[in-house]
């Protein structure tokens, strides 16, 4: 579209801090609707699948090269506003010590799972000197990006203790919810451990230079908000506070929260500390900024089945998200989960350039 910019809307780039990735975070004016991906770097692209050949996904992870070229494949590709750091969420946990192997066609599965107090109280710390790859890596990724911006991640507290009580992926989560009812004490020392462990491992990339961080709590919407609110959000609140009192002068970066199937859990996800509320594809986002209120801005929120349709669709389900993403107070385009293992690199392309093209201020 390439219309003339309005007063008060940057005309240029000044630095990843100036992205417009990080002032839509913030609610400020930008250039053009940011786009990036959850899972953008993956197994939809034929470059990701060549280079990982051989690598199992937790020694990729902390290979600084590896990670590095991956992160870079989509942004060379696509043109994606942020790149996302190349990990994994169980990477904390294993980097601590414990056993844990990430099989093709399940996912992550624990040797021992957590199924006692006992078990709790032997976990092992992460020590911040362990992440030295992990800093390695970033440091690479912000030279390389230049005014591109990096999103650091980490996996939430809840999330993480479904896999090591469940012992691997879980549809009902039945073993984590018996435990968080049955052993409230333990819960509570098994969360509080698992958001230090978070924010040791956002800290390090956000003192390395990423511009952004994610909290990801993918199965945060098998609860309810009641259940949410006094027994998980406290802990996902302690992650990003220990990012650093905002107040005193430590570097900050805006904060995204995503949870799936997390529509009644808005406005408490809001609530834990973020800036912005990542939406899944089921809530429409005029919606979903109608729950979270004026004070936060949105990601989302293309469901990533659209992608795998035609053409016409794609460009319709875009412009609607579009369209209702301006009722937020700044809007980052994603989709409502990550880019499926089956998509058309091509269709990914094309979406970010429609969104740039329909805002392109």
């Amino acid at each position: 579209m390439g219309t003339a910019a309005t007063p008060g809307t940057p005309t240029e780039t000044t630095g990843p801090a100036d992205s417009d990735l990080v002032r839509a975070a913030l609610g400020r004016e930008v250039r053009r609707t940011p786009v990036w991906f959850m899972r953008q770097a993956g197994r939809s692209l034929p470059e990701y699948r060549a280079l990982r050949a051989g690598t199992a996904m937790l020694a990729a992870c902390q290979d600084p090269d590896l990670v590095t070229e991956i992160t870079l494949q989509p942004v060379r590709r696509h043109g994606v506003d942020a790149a996302i750091l190349f990990s994994d969420i169980v990477l904390p946990l294993v980097v601590a010590g414990i056993d844990i192997d990430i099989k093709p066609g399940v996912g992550p599965v624990i040797a021992n799972p957590v199924r006692s107090v006992a078990d709790v109280d032997a976990l092992p710390d992460l020590e911040p000197e362990a992440l030295g790859f992990l800093a390695t890596a970033v440091s690479r990724l912000t030279a390389e990006l230049g005014d591109t911006p990096l999103i650091g991640f980490a996996g939430a507290p809840f999330t993480l203790a479904t896999y090591l009580i469940e012992g691997g992926p879980s549809k009902e989560h039945a073993r984590t919810k018996a435990f968080m009812y049955a052993e409230p004490q333990a819960w509570e020392r098994l969360l509080a451990k698992l958001s230090v462990s978070a924010s040791v491992f956002l800290r390090t990339q956000v003192d390395a230079g990423a511009s952004a961080v994610q909290l990801f709590d993918s199965w945060a919407g098998v609860l309810s908000a009641s259940d949410y609110a006094t027994r998980v959000l406290p802990h996902s609140r302690a992650v990003f506070d220990g990012l650093g009192d905002r107040a005193a002068g430590v570097r900050d970066v805006p904060r995204i929260h995503f949870g799936v199937g997390t529509g009644e859990l808005l406005p408490l996800i809001g609530d834990a500390g973020a800036d912005v509320v990542g939406v899944d594809w089921r809530v429409p986002l005029d919606e979903a900024a109608r729950r979270v209120g004026p004070g936060y801005s949105l990601q989302g929120n293309l469901d990533p089945a659209v992608l795998l349709a035609d053409r016409e669709t794609l460009d319709r389900e875009v412009r609607r998200i579009v369209e209702q993403g301006r009722a937020a107070r700044g809007h980052v385009f994603n989709l409502g989960h990550g880019v499926l293992p089956d998509t058309d690199p091509g269709a990914i392309t094309h979406a970010v350039e429609l969104v740039h093209e329909l805002t392109t201020r």
